[in-house]
């Protein structure tokens, strides 16, 4: 067997304190409710400090068989229509090969390109719409129309004004122009102006970036911490300085790309585990303590676990309390994505280690981005100095990419000192709790109604189920026409029997605005028929009872 305290080496904390057996009921999924809990939501004993309710109900037999059934015709009728296409009758579009370089390797797959061809040209209206304001809880939209179906756009000169956004990261509120707000940020660019030119590295790190740095460090109650211009690049770009040949990846099946591309650019082995399941995260770290490295059967340098705090197509929080035991009781790491949830959950907006009552010494690597609940750009990585100071020398970030700009910097510290009560005021305070309040409202009223609805009671984000293909564009269309703005998502950014409407509630989203979206929603809900869930429903929020909402078999 392999020796566990050889698993992990090299430049992370390292955790050695020991814990109780978790308990293995493992996470499962019974008419929608997460197993391995308490029927009122309370999970696994003291594990966990609150209440901790997701939900991830099961559509009906007949939705899932009329929605392979509706991805069946369009196959058909797409293939019918590559037929046309190639023997002239209808017009070819899509880049193709020329006749000259039939023999060469072809640089385009006809079967990898269908579905955009014959499925997501139909509906592509419903993305990569131009706005042209700041994506506050209102926005202003440049209208567009198309003449060949989807393949080209126009536009039509007529804006269309004060469309609620449904769809922004702007959790907090902070993505805004009052001029007051904005006052530092004023200063900071009229003083540095717009660009660095430069990497950390050699002549890009400002004055603003050490005062950023110490603020995150001093927010997050950590150590040390460095900020990146990118934040999709301060997951892909650093976990390879992290992690090589020779070290286990295990990463939740439902990590965000940033996470997939910086695992395989790494060089190390990745395994994943099913979405947030206890059970078979333990299952590979047992295996790998045991087994240790293929054909070697050597000790593995590092063990490190991905993770994010919540999962942008899910509305889930990850299942923090019994993944730090798992992590201690193997002598694993923790890398922790916290893009969504740092700001948007927690009491004072310090993400999930907050939300769980937990202490920040139990991650290893703290990771977020300033993209959502900061209302800017970049993003950071936080955690022991040791660990900090290595990234300094061997990110490619810091070595290769353009440091952050310095009002974008300033629009960061004001937004975090705003949180942290240092502008003296309660303004930050106000906005987090606010936030919480909308969520609740808005996925509460959505249950009531008989939507399906997946994720977590206390995430803005809220995934509502629409499952057919055809459904997507006439969602997302209807909306529009209603004033409201929405992001639809279908395969293969989801599975293919669940394409849905992603929400993403906001601190600045004042109670009509949510109704007047509840009530669009509540009349189209009724028009697609879309109300597919058999909770019981109810027009009295202090009778709905959650240990009702499971089924008998």
């Amino acid at each position: 067997m392999a020796n566990p305290s050889a698993v992990c080496n090299g430049h992370l904390h390292h955790h050695h304190q020991k814990q109780n057996n978790l308990l293995k009921s493992g996470i499962y999924k019974k008419n929608g409710i997460t197993k391995g809990m308490k029927k009122n939501g309370v999970s696994n004993g003291t594990v966990y400090r609150k209440k901790f309710v997701e939900h991830f109900e099961q559509a009906p037999m007949y939705v899932a068989v009329l929605t392979f059934l509706g991805f069946g015709v369009g196959t058909v009728f797409g293939y019918l229509r590559d037929f046309m296409r190639a023997w002239g009758l209808e017009k070819r579009n899509i880049a193709a090969e020329r006749e000259q370089q039939k023999d060469f390797v072809p640089l385009y797959q006809d079967f990898e390109n269908f579905y955009t061809r014959n499925l997501y040209m139909r509906i592509r209206d419903n993305w990569n719409r131009p706005i042209c304001s700041v994506p506050g809880p209102q926005f202003d939209l440049m209208e567009r129309v198309t003449d060949d179906y989807n393949w080209t756009f126009r536009f039509t000169g007529r804006i269309i004004k004060n469309v609620i956004n449904m769809g922004s990261y702007n959790y907090l509120g902070f993505a805004e122009t009052d001029v007051n707000a904005l006052k530092t940020v004023t200063i900071e660019l009229q003083k540095y102006g717009t660009g660095i030119c430069s990497t950390r590295q050699e002549m890009g790190t400002l004055d603003k970036h050490v005062e950023l740095e110490k603020l995150v460090a001093t927010f997050l109650g950590v150590e040390d911490a460095m900020v990146f211009g990118m934040g999709f690049a301060t997951n892909s770009m650093n976990i390879p300085a992290l992690v090589g040949k020779g070290c286990l990846i295990l990463s939740d099946e439902l990590n965000h790309t940033s996470l997939v591309l910086g695992a395989r650019l790494s060089g190390a082995t990745i395994r994943i585990f099913k979405h947030n399941n206890i059970q078979s995260l333990e299952n590979l770290l047992r295996d790998a303590i045991i087994y240790g490295q293929p054909r070697s059967r050597r000790a593995w340098r590092k063990i490190i676990i991905l993770v994010e705090g919540i999962y942008s197509m899910e509305g889930s929080i990850v299942r923090l309390p019994e993944i730090v035991s798992l992590k201690k009781k193997y002598k694993a790491y923790l890398y922790l994505d916290e893009a969504h949830s740092i700001g948007a959950v927690g009491t004072t907006g310090r993400g999930v280690v907050e939300y769980f009552g937990m202490s920040p010494d139990d991650v290893d690597v703290l990771m977020g981005t300033f993209t959502k609940s900061f209302g800017a750009a970049g993003g950071y990585i936080a955690g022991k100095k040791d660990l900090v100071d290595f990234l300094r020398t061997h990110s490619h970030s810091a070595v290769y990419a353009t440091s952050m700009c310095a009002p974008v910097a300033e629009q960061i510290i004001r937004a975090m000192k705003c949180l942290m009560g240092l502008d003296g005021t309660t303004q930050g305070q106000q906005r987090v709790q606010q936030l919480g309040k909308n969520t609740r409202y808005f996925r509460r009223r959505l249950h009531e109604m008989g939507f399906i609805i997946y994720g977590n009671d206390d995430s803005p984000v809220v995934p509502l189920l629409l499952y057919m293909p055809g459904k997507i564009g006439a969602f997302a269309r209807r909306m529009l026409e209603k004033n409201i703005g929405v992001v639809v998502v279908g395969f293969p950014a989801t599975p293919i029997t669940e394409s849905r409407a992603r929400f993403c509630v906001s601190a600045a989203h004042t109670r009509e605005m949510l109704d007047m979206v509840l009530n669009a929603l509540d009349e189209l809900g009724d028009f697609l028929h879309l109300k597919y869930s058999r909770y019981s429903k109810s027009s009295h929020p202090e009778l709905y009872e959650e240990t009702r909402l499971e089924l008998e078999d």
